[in-house]
């Protein structure tokens, strides 16, 4: 038997699995790290500790069996994107990484958003000017840390950090570069003279790659890991994307609803196409996409309710809130919840947006709440989808995985409202997975993009209820109608 390593630096943890070429999961390991915010809406990470974190969870999975390890074929690595880590001329980190979703660089952003041409920007990158392009970021570190920039030579992302600490090779995955703002996602080069505008250089890039291409070869670290040198690495690939191929999603049409604590949908298509209230990224399968969209709120939604609200701690509580929300009617007898209760991503990409109970009564009762929650991500969800069909596309087949998705009840609202058979995977391995089989079909363990279907978990699949479509057709259209209405309010609210 032979065997692939899928490494994942999430935001919390590092995650590795050992992948068969039979399919199976044969060994995990996993190590905690934390996020730090030493300031207001910092977002940080220490690169340093990621790295630890993998050769410790490395080691381990090594050492319970070391003739097994000898059987590693490739490695494949995953991780949030686009983090950014700063190294110096010797290739050592400068600073702490500074996060996706760190919101210290507002005043670059707004000085881009009125020096770039938005349009433009648009339409070579799929996207506009926001808090999570690299840029703004860079252009921070810049200008309040110039003894940091000063010693600057590379930027790199997180899983990127990865490969180069296994091969001694630097390199970007192209997501990376597709999500930074500054890149030309059909030419595949960098935006020179945006870049050029501002002080800086692409330059301080190392080679862009796509997923499955190979970076190098597992170099100088075989007694640190316990794994044989020389074993190929590939360039990896964003957590997203890599957990989209892990529940399955590889064709045209397939579609991903992933209940985290952010509600995230991608759509795989076979075409370059781009809309403004979604986002744009490459898929791992070659010569195809992924519009995707992302909610800020939809698992955190429900554990503010549950432990803020209700003030409930216990385990069991999210069960038997879902056995009181069944015993409610769908569309929960009136009552439509926005769940615009961290502002709005995708698609109405609205910071300032809030979230609203409309139609609450004295009648109503906890069970009511907590079903409206479930029934307003998954309206969101919709909205995505609504979308995409303006553009011309329709779901042939979605799946459902994350937190939720363990979430019988909420699955059944996902088809009833979506009108759709949904597919959920219950214990979903996420993006460690994704990033495994990719290096399996590098390492020619598997041969067809569909073997990732023997990888998967038991799924459980989820009919709508005709009669429940019936009513969410109309609380759906609610739904819609309240956010253009209280658009005005939202930020008359937020100025207060």
């Amino acid at each position: 038997m032979e065997y692939v390593l899928g490494i994942d630096v999430g935001t919390t943890s590092v995650k590795v699995i050992l992948l068969s070429d039979q399919g199976r999961i044969e060994d995990e390991a996993s190590r905690p790290h934390d996020l730090l915010s030493p300031h207001l809406g910092w977002a940080e990470e220490r690169a340093d500790v990621w790295w630890h974190n993998v050769t410790e969870c490395v080691r381990e999975i090594a050492g319970r069996d070391p003739e097994r390890a000898k059987r590693i074929r490739c490695i494949g690595c995953s991780g949030m994107v686009p983090a950014i880590v700063l190294l110096d001329e010797q290739g050592k980190p400068i600073r702490n990484t500074i996060q996706q979703n760190d919101a210290r660089a507002s005043e670059q952003l707004h000085r881009l958003e009125q020096e770039l041409d938005q349009d433009t920007l648009f339409a070579l990158t799929g996207g506009k000017t926001n808090q999570q392009h690299v840029l703004p970021r860079l252009l921070w570190v810049k200008e309040q840390e110039p003894q940091v920039w000063e010693k600057t030579r590379t930027v790199m992302g997180s899983y990127d950090y990865i490969v180069y600490k296994l091969t001694g090779q630097m390199s970007l995955e192209i997501n990376w570069a597709v999500e930074s703002g500054s890149y030309d996602i059909r030419k595949r080069e960098w935006l020179e003279k945006d870049l050029e505008t501002f002080g800086l250089s692409s330059s301080l890039f190392p080679p862009v790659h796509l997923s499955m291409e190979p970076v190098g070869s597992t170099s100088g670290v075989e007694t640190l890991l316990g794994i044989p040198d020389g074993i190929p690495v590939i360039a990896g690939s964003a957590d997203h994307v890599a957990s989209t191929l892990s529940a399955g999603i590889t064709k045209p049409g397939d579609l991903l609803i992933k209940f985290g604590g952010a509600g995230d949908i991608l759509y795989c298509v076979d075409e370059i196409r781009t809309n403004p209230k979604l986002f744009f990224d490459y898929h791992v399968v070659p010569e195809h996409y992924l519009i995707n969209g992302c909610m800020a709120a939809s698992g955190s939604l429900v554990k503010w309710f549950v432990k803020d609200i209700i003030n409930e701690e216990r385990p069991e509580i999210f069960r038997e809130l879902d056995r009181e929300a069944m015993k409610v009617p769908a569309g929960s007898q009136g009552l439509v919840i926005l769940p615009y209760f961290l502002g709005e991503k995708t698609p109405v990409l609205d910071p300032e947006a809030r979230g609203v109970m409309a139609g609450l009564t004295l009648s109503h009762t906890k069970a009511h709440i907590f079903r409206a929650i479930l029934e307003s991500v998954i309206y969101g969800f919709r909205h995505h989808i609504e979308i995409l069909r303006e553009m011309g596309y329709e779901p042939a087949r979605i799946m459902a995985t994350n937190g939720g998705a363990k979430s019988k009840f909420w699955c059944q609202i996902a088809a009833d409202v979506l009108g759709q058979r949904i597919t959920s995977y219950k214990n979903h391995p996420g993006s460690s997975l994704g990033a495994a089989f990719l290096a399996g079909m590098q390492a020619g363990l598997f041969k067809d993009w569909e073997d990732i279907q023997k990888c998967l978990p038991p799924s459980q699949v989820y009919e709508p209820d005709a009669d429940n479509v019936k009513v969410y057709h109309k609380t759906y259209k609610i739904y819609r109608e309240l956010y253009p209405k209280l658009q005005t309010v939202f930020h008359e609210l937020n100025e207060i």
